[in-house]
């Protein structure tokens, strides 16, 4: 029977077109080979990446590739690939790896990023721009009426993550990082408890590289600080379980974000509508894991069916995903080894907002990094200037946004109060 070689599969679907028997299924990113596979060899040949073959093909015999540089980064978010891009131009020799095929994508953010938080990584630029906006609109939906708020004078972006990431990626490596897409890392290399480096797997089998810093951006799902023994365990009520569509064909400001807040719209969280020109939208919402009692999907669809203009709208694209809204693990660094981003629970626990906090992040561990490497001295106490630069930097505006989201329990976050506390945490600043 032929199997399926996971890290190498690009699910492009031409296995399943040459197949006689119908016994090939692409159910998106997973290729499926059911029983009815009589082992003709076909689908072998088509397969463009070699992913495919016949039972029994001894692949461990492969020898695992080694490698040497200065830093890995794992995971090309944009904190992952500014810490590359800094790294890189500070010197330091790079390897920046991402486990998806495509960098961008799939993409699970609801785009929004303010423009002073913006130019100091990257110029603005109509490539990856959905939208700009200039005004916020935050309704609060109870049981008898609708109350709106309205903001103006900000100016804030929607992106286009599919590109904005790819350009992000693409500087890194203009900078002078090595890219590698679908690679994972599936473990580090310890000597006596110190990170060594990462082992890692991709198209071309397995490899060990050797480095004296990893940087670990892999995201909201991050295994590589729990590899290194830092607890980055989320509890539930400190998880946002979100849901959005990509709408099409709805009328809006495409000047203003919108927000709603409510129990019964999205317990502990929110609902959002960002634009993103030519009639469409991100429409989404996150609900505290702890508190929905149905999934985040189920709470988008009965919002969006609510609002008859966006009931008009055409689903294109649906995102999922979870977000961390928790105080900071205790330590965001070992010996070797630094968190960045997502991975760390560097995100607005007000808000959800993590892209300019990822990049801030990804610059100060490329910094220290580089000092580090210079110095020769690698270890969390010499790495530890991170955390503390990360505090002057953002740490103590996020650990004051998470106080105020435990002070306003959900009931809360109706109020006048917390309106007020809301509306300055989504202007960005």
């Amino acid at each position: 029977m032929i199997r399926v070689q996971v890290d190498r599969c690009g699910y492009c679907g031409a296995c399943v077109s040459v197949c006689p028997v119908g016994a090939i299924e692409l159910a998106e990113t997973h290729l499926l080979i059911s029983q009815a596979c009589v082992d003709c060899g076909l689908c072998l040949a088509a397969c463009p990446v070699g992913a495919l073959q016949a039972e029994g093909y001894a692949d461990s015999k492969r020898v695992p590739l080694r490698r040497r540089c200065d830093v890995v980064v794992v995971g090309a978010g944009p904190g992952g690939s500014v810490a590359a891009r800094e790294a890189a131009k500070l010197g330091l020799s790079v390897l920046l790896l991402e486990k998806r095929q495509e960098i961008g994508s799939p993409v699970r953010c609801a785009e929004g990023i303010a423009h002073d938080m913006l130019v100091p990584f990257i110029e603005p630029d109509p490539r990856w721009i959905s939208a700009t906006v200039t005004k916020a609109q935050i309704a609060v939906i109870g049981s008898e009426k609708t109350v709106t708020r309205q903001a103006e004078g900000g100016k804030g972006y929607i992106l286009e993550r599919r590109v904005f990431d790819r350009v992000l990626a693409e500087e890194a490596a203009q900078a002078g990082a090595q890219v590698m897409v679908k690679t994972a890392a599936t473990g580090l290399l310890l000597e006596d408890g110190v990170v060594r480096g990462v082992v890692a797997r991709g198209p071309a089998g397995s490899m060990e590289i050797e480095c004296a810093v990893v940087i670990g951006a892999d995201g909201v799902e991050s295994r590589v600080g729990s590899w290194a023994g830092l607890d980055t365990t989320l509890l539930l009520r400190d998880t946002m379980a979100c849901a959005q569509y990509l709408l099409a064909g709805i009328e809006i400001d495409p000047a203003c974000c919108y927000y709603y807040i409510g129990q019964d719209v999205a317990p502990g969280g929110y609902a959002w509508v960002f634009p993103k020109g030519e009639g469409k939208a991100n429409v989404g919402l996150g609900v505290q894991a702890d508190l929905a009692t149905d999934s985040a999907l189920n709470y988008l669809t009965r919002f969006i069916e609510s609002q008859s203009h966006l009931a008009q709208g055409s689903p294109v694209t649906l995102v999922v995903g979870g977000v961390p809204v928790a105080p900071l693990p205790s330590r965001l660094v070992a010996d070797g080894l630094m968190l960045v981003g997502d991975a760390a629970r560097q995100v607005d626990p007000l808000t959800g907002g993590g892209i300019a906090n990822a990049m801030i992040a990804g610059r100060l561990a490329a910094e220290v990094a580089a000092e580090a490497i210079a110095a020769g001295n690698v270890s969390a106490q010499a790495l530890a200037v991170y955390e503390e630069r990360w505090m002057a930097a953002r740490g103590r505006k996020m650990a004051r946004s998470y106080r105020l989201k435990e002070r306003f329990g959900p009931d809360e976050r109706t109020s006048s109060d917390f309106l007020r506390v809301f509306m300055v945490a989504v202007g960005g600043g």
